[in-house]
């Protein structure tokens, strides 16, 4: 009798012991997943954070247009109290003006060209090669237009970057200054505006459309990259809980098999 009890308590003991090593599996499986997803999610945020000008591409020698450079702030304690966006003087853009916003001030630099640029008004020996923001605040959660005007875009390139300072509250100074290389977008990317070839009037239309016509093809663009983007992030979130939710099944199927102990006994 006594044998028989001793084999009893020994073997709930073992299903004890195993109940207990599957449940810290299941805490060890949340705990994994849950620090995925929100990587996953944290990662998606920081890559949409980025300056960006808008719209993405005109045609070459495009003329009076309107290019609107949006800056998020991606600081949860700071907020962004000054912009400068450089523009490239060896394709430089010819005839700048910069619209005022409230609570801005902007200080424009010109620069003298190392090649004048010949138009049907005469020769351009200077461009603007820098506008500088300050005075503003851009919040936590919060992002902020900069429209700049243009005469015309040159005509010799496939597109222009835009380097871009971002200077915080609390000093801190993100450098939006990379261009692209092989396709892949780099940490800090700059601004970039493709430049597209002419296609007779359709495309001078176009690039002498208003500000307003701009306006709708950039929120159209950016409502569809950042649907792509959100589904993408959503199946990768997804597919991490049903990995998981998969792996609790498993394991709680095991431990309640185990729990019942050997048929018979």
């Amino acid at each position: 009798m006594s044998s028989t009890h001793s084999t009893t308590t020994t073997a709930d003991s073992t299903r004890r012991a195993r109940a207990r090593a599957r449940a810290r599996v299941l805490r060890r499986a949340g705990t994994v997943t849950a620090l995925a997803a929100a990587g996953i999610l944290a990662a998606a945020g920081v890559a949409s954070a980025h300056v960006t000008v808008h719209p993405g591409s005109y045609a070459k020698g495009a003329t009076d247009g309107v290019l609107t450079f949006r800056v998020p702030n991606e600081e949860d304690s700071a907020s962004t109290t000054k912009v400068q966006v450089f523009l490239p003087t060896d394709h430089p853009l010819l005839g700048v003006l910069v619209t005022p916003q409230d609570g801005w001030t902007a200080k424009v630099t010109e620069t003298k060209l190392k090649t004048p640029v010949k138009t049907d008004d005469g020769t351009i020996t200077d461009a603007v090669s820098e506008i500088t923001w300050t005075g503003g605040k851009i919040g936590p959660g919060q992002y902020q237009d900069f429209d700049v005007a243009f005469g015309q875009l040159p005509d010799d390139a496939a597109q222009l970057a835009f380097k871009t300072l971002q200077t915080y509250s609390d000093g801190n100074v993100v450098r939006w200054i990379e261009e692209p290389q092989g396709g892949e977008e780099p940490e800090n990317p700059a601004p970039v505006l493709k430049l597209t070839a002419e296609e007779g009037e359709g495309a001078a239309a176009s690039a002498t459309g208003s500000k307003s016509a701009a306006a709708a093809v950039t929120t159209a663009t950016a409502g569809s990259d950042s649907t792509a983007r959100g589904l993408g992030v959503a199946g990768l979130v997804v597919g991490v809980l049903g990995l998981a939710a998969a792996a609790f099944a498993l394991v709680r199927t095991r431990a309640a098999r185990d729990s019942q102990g050997p048929q018979g006994s």
